[in-house]
């Protein structure tokens, strides 16, 4: 393992945030084309508008622990082409992308044709949605998925690796389910906001590395986690680093990392209920990071959440509050997620602390929830045989063993 490196923890991701353990107990007009096969996640950012058939790549194979009952029917299911044909290709129905959610704001005056250019007086701004790119699988088998981003990231990170592999959209859809691709309110293609921002332009990427538990940065070097599933090399970090982008209502140059969680669930409870319109079924609610925290609260705002899926969000909900309550409420199941890396043992991983903070409240959440019958299941990857994985899991080597892992505890949960 890399060596101990002074590290100041950054007050945002504390806020933010073995056999599969039960919790506690151990145990918009959108552009649509039909019939499309896409090759890479990055070919479906626009709509198509006629057939194409190009094949999909497929990931790297990865050695897995030994599959259970469900992984493996998962597994025969996509091989007899949930959402693929006999030769792999990626089979969709229907895509596009669309606005979710979101308030008009108006100046006040009237305004001034004649100075059309200049007059802002009596003006309007469609601001604080989300941006939704989606598709739908030829043979959709499964429930829809609905991903939600953590912070300094977008939808990208859904889509495709830093080195060029199918991410998890391309995966899941391979698996039957349709995919909703969220940008957040004020980030990626959602950037109209209400509240003005200010960009930092102060370096931060061996912060975020370091956080993100991948490795850290030592003598000028970016080291790896021993056993490190991150994909490795100088042009993979460039493209993951370009990844990041930044939130255009905060205020960035003066410190400010506030999330605004009640705009954000609301455009995800928007985009949620869009995708029930389209495919008549509820959706699959997958978080990541600090999109676990408004992931929570759209649950207050939308009765078309079938379960979340939290990866190692940044924090859970608390007894007491309106979301666990309404969680409660609504027996929606939920799943934690974590890599590795995680627990005090690692003192040569600087934010390994930390985690093991964030990663305490999803346990303490599990013990009340399933004591109030509700169902829920915290998965340490390890415990499951499965190592080396950091912060972007679906971004890792290994990424289709987690997928499939995954895909295994929704159907058995997930009714």
């Amino acid at each position: 393992m890399m060596k101990r490196n002074r590290w100041t923890a950054i007050l945002l991701l504390a806020a933010m945030a073995g056999m599969t353990t039960a919790c506690g107990n151990g145990g918009a007009a959108a552009a649509t084309s039909t019939a499309v096969e896409t090759s890479t996640a990055a070919e479906t950012s626009a709509a198509a508008e006629e057939s194409t058939a190009a094949e999909t790549s497929a990931a790297p194979e990865t050695s897995a622990p030994a599959e259970t009952e469900a992984e493996t029917d998962a597994a025969e299911d996509v091989q007899a082409g949930a959402g693929a044909d006999q030769e792999g290709v990626l089979n969709i129905a229907e895509q596009g992308m669309f606005s979710a959610g979101g308030t008009v704001i108006q100046s006040d005056g009237t305004f001034d044709v004649s100075n059309y250019y200049m007059s802002r007086e009596g003006s309007t701004s469609h601001v604080d949605h989300a941006n939704v790119l989606y598709q739908i699988p030829a043979q959709e088998s499964g429930l829809p998925m609905v991903f939600l981003h953590g912070y300094g990231q977008s939808r990208m990170g859904w889509m495709t690796t830093p080195d060029g592999r199918e991410g998890w959209s391309n995966l899941f859809l391979r698996k039957g389910h349709s995919v909703f691709l969220i940008d957040q309110p004020r980030r990626g293609e959602a950037g109209q906001t209400s509240v003005a921002g200010t960009i930092s332009t102060e370096p931060s990427d061996q912060t975020w590395y370091t956080q993100f538990r991948i490795g850290t940065y030592i003598d000028g070097a970016f080291t790896y986690n021993e056993n490190s599933q991150f994909p490795q090399g100088e042009d993979v970090l460039d493209q993951f680093f370009r990844q990041m982008t930044p939130d255009t209502g905060m205020d960035s140059a003066n410190g400010d990392q506030n999330i605004d969680s009640t705009v954000v669930a609301q455009a995800v409870a928007a985009a949620i209920d869009k995708a029930y319109e389209k495919t008549g079924k509820d959706s699959i609610l997958v978080t990541h990071s600090q999109g676990g925290i408004p992931g929570w609260d759209t649950v207050l705002y939308t009765d078309h959440i079938a379960a979340i899926i939290a990866i190692e969000p940044g924090m859970a909900p608390m007894q007491g509050t309106e979301a666990y309550q309404k969680l409660v409420e609504k027996k929606i199941p939920v799943a934690f997620y974590y890599g590795d890396y995680i627990g005090m043992e690692y003192t040569d991983v600087p934010a390994a602390g930390m985690w093991t903070m964030m990663k305490s409240s999803a346990d303490m959440f599990g013990e009340a929830y399933t004591a109030e019958g509700g169902v829920c299941t915290v998965v340490s990857l390890p415990d499951e045989g499965i190592y080396g994985n950091d912060h972007m899991m679906f971004q890792d080597l290994n990424n289709d063993v987690i997928a499939d892992h995954i895909e295994a505890w929704i159907r058995s949960n997930v009714k």
